[in-house]
C-alpha cells in the first residue's frame, strides 16, 4: 500500500506539473489544483495509521482496556482546511481566467496583447 500512494502522490505531481507549464489557462488553474490534491494525498499519508498492524486503529479503545495507537488528528485537520482552501483558491483563479478571457479574447497568454 505503501508503495501505490507513493506511485500516486508521484503522478499526481507530475501531472499538475505538465498541467501548469501549459499555455491555456484553464489547464493552468487545474495543474494547480492538482498539486494541491497531491499534497493533500502525501500529507495525508505521512500522518496516517501505520498497516499491518492490528493495534493501529482510528479509534480510541472501551474504558479500561489498552489504549491503541491512533491517527493524528492533526493532520486530518490541516489538510481538511488545505481542501478548503484550495477550493476557494480555484474559484477565485476560474474567476480570474473568465476575466481575462474578457479581456483579451482567448485563453491562451502567448498571444496575450502585452
Amino acid at each position: 500500500m505503501t508503495l501505490a500512494l507513493a506511485a500516486t502522490v508521484g503522478a499526481l505531481f507530475a501531472l499538475g506539473t505538465f498541467l501548469v507549464l501549459r499555455e491555456d489557462l484553464v489547464k493552468v488553474v487545474l495543474g494547480l489544483a492538482v498539486l494541491t490534491q497531491a499534497a493533500n494525498v502525501y500529507l495525508i499519508s505521512m500522518g496516517g495509521i501505520t498497516e499491518g498492524t492490528a493495534d493501529s486503529v482510528p479509534i480510541l479503545a472501551a474504558h479500561g482496556a489498552k489504549a491503541h495507537e491512533t491517527a493524528d488528528p492533526l493532520v486530518q485537520a490541516l489538510v481538511l482546511t488545505a481542501i478548503v482552501i484550495s477550493f476557494g483558491m480555484t474559484a477565485f483563479l476560474l474567476t480570474l481566467s473568465y476575466r481575462a478571457y474578457q479581456e483579451n479574447g482567448t485563453m491562451n497568454v502567448t498571444e496575450w496583447e502585452q
